[in-house]
């Protein structure tokens, strides 16, 4: 019987240890993710409350883009350093204790790494970059460290309760435009079925090298850009809880609406230039 007890022992440690490298690497692989804090189409109807604090959202991510809670500003993530980029053209260091209300982040780990040596305008940008993805049905992480000839961005202050929807409140965003700009483009290329949950196609916002202005990408010209491209896969998303929310109508297409609010077609706004 002792005999016997030893082997199921020594049969069960064996089973254990040759379980532990999977084990690891499914961990490792959780992390090459996307995780989003609530829907786009959310936004678009003003739900701007916080949904989780910046010092949670650490531990999903250290690259990535969204807002902060009253749409007070651009959120970008970069290098696990989170920055909130202010509609006065400003950029300062996100407090933890601070909520977001939409956010996509993951832990940044290239796939490809791409040299643009080759003067390109947003949509040519955009056109490039469709040209090195391997298919339309995943997502990407898109990071561009480079040199712009040209800059525009956005932010939008701080907005009141009762919340106006997003068309209506970006009506207030500040534009900035800068000439001869080092800096970084940090986005995602979600694919045209995640309409709703996401922005389909290039979303991106821009920080300066020296990490003190930027905002929401809206249009630039590049040249001399390192390009990193992240494929991924896997999708994790943490809805928002309160009564707002689960009783919002999230159901019509507002595609075309989202579009307007995204672009600076026929919006008011209060334009600076920086060099």
């Amino acid at each position: 019987m002792k005999n016997n007890a030893l082997i199921m022992i020594a049969v069960a440690l064996a089973v254990a240890t040759s379980l532990m490298p999977v084990a690891l690497s499914f961990e490792d692989a959780k992390e090459d993710n996307i995780f989003q804090v609530s829907v786009i189409r959310a936004t678009v109807e003003g739900l701007y409350d916080g949904v989780m604090t910046f010092e949670d959202l650490k531990d999903h991510g250290d690259f990535g883009i969204g807002t902060f809670e009253r749409l007070e500003g651009e959120l970008v993530v970069l290098d696990g350093e989170f920055y909130q980029l202010m509609s006065d053209g400003t950029a300062r260091i996100a407090k933890d204790s601070m909520e977001t209300p939409l956010a996509t982040v993951t832990f940044f780990d290239a796939d490809k790494n791409l040299s643009l040596e080759e003067e390109m305008n947003f949509s040519e940008l955009e056109s490039y970059l469709d040209g090195h993805i391997s298919t339309e049905n995943i997502f990407y992480a898109i990071r561009i460290d480079g040199t712009f000839d040209y800059i525009k961005t956005r932010s939008v202050p701080a907005q009141e309760k009762p919340y106006p929807p997003l068309a209506e409140a970006v009506k207030e965003q500040t534009t900035l435009e800068f000439n001869n700009m080092s800096g970084t483009i940090v986005g995602f290329r979600y694919p045209d079925f995640a309409q709703g949950l996401g922005l389909p196609g290039y979303h991106m916002h821009f920080i300066t090298f020296d990490r003190s202005s930027g905002g929401h990408l809206l249009d630039c010209v590049v040249r001399n850009a390192s390009v990193s491209i992240d494929e991924i896969s896997e999708f994790e998303m943490a809805l928002p809880k309160d009564q707002d929310f689960q009783r919002a109508d999230l159901s019509d297409d507002k595609k075309e609406e989202l579009k307007k609010a995204e672009s600076d077609t026929d919006l008011r706004s209060n334009s600076s230039s920086s060099s």
